[in-house]
């Protein structure tokens, strides 16, 4: 028994440093969970002016800034990078482990989509010919991709519709506010009210998006591979 309880402590530290670098868990006040399932963490972080995290680890993800900025990333073995950014900007990263430190005057905010276990064929593959990049590339553009991730660029003028087109599996995250009509391919719609930072997760889908409000919107998709 004594032999067990000393079997189970020692899992437990081991597991202790793993768990200090969430950071969920180590910048609470920063770092919020915005929605979570078997595929992906979303994270929505919002720092105030020259404030500072500790050091925590990710998994490889997509970041989408919020409000643009200036950050500086401190890495574990204490190297140092600048890195600025605008408003609605996406950018692909590699697991990495860092602290960081708000070096402009204003707060910044920012969405992370943290890829957890990779889906299956039966939620990422479409025939070609339902690709929205393909059949509406004046509304979808292809911002990057690789193995893990296309990430999209979407814009919606007052009005502008779409054609029928399908989506893999994916996280959509909301660049400003703005209304939008689903009409799905039994004919049924649905009308979506969008906030700025918002996010949402979709499996395969297909739809005809027609923005139904008086003002553009934009939003950036990433879709699972």
């Amino acid at each position: 028994m004594q032999r067990a309880v000393i079997v189970i402590a020692l899992l437990i530290l081991a597991s202790a440093p793993a768990l200090a670098q969430d950071p969920v868990k180590v910048a609470t006040k920063q770092c919020k969970v915005a929605l979570e399932n078997d595929y992906v963490r979303v994270l929505h972080w919002t720092t105030g002016p020259h404030e500072k995290t500790p050091m925590h680890a990710h998994p490889a993800m997509v970041s989408i800034s919020l409000s643009g900025g200036k950050t500086r990333f401190t890495s574990a073995d204490g190297k140092t990078r600048d890195v600025e950014s605008k408003a609605g900007q996406a950018i692909w990263s590699d697991p990495d482990k860092h602290s960081s430190e708000e070096l402009g005057g204003k707060a910044g905010e920012i969405i992370q989509v943290e890829l957890k276990k990779q889906p299956g064929a039966a939620m990422t593959s479409f025939a070609a010919s339902e690709d929205s990049v393909a059949v509406d590339p004046k509304h979808y553009k292809v911002e990057f991709q690789n193995d893990r991730v296309r990430v999209l660029r979407i814009k919606y003028g007052p009005g502008e519709k779409s054609v029928m087109h399908a989506h893999p599996a994916n996280v959509a995250v909301f660049l400003n506010d703005g209304q939008a009509k689903m009409t799905l391919p039994d004919g049924k719609t649905n009308a979506t009210d969008m906030k700025a930072g918002q996010v949402l997760w979709s499996g395969k889908e297909k739809h005809l998006p027609e923005n139904s409000g008086a003002k553009p919107f934009e939003l950036v998709l990433v879709e699972l591979r």
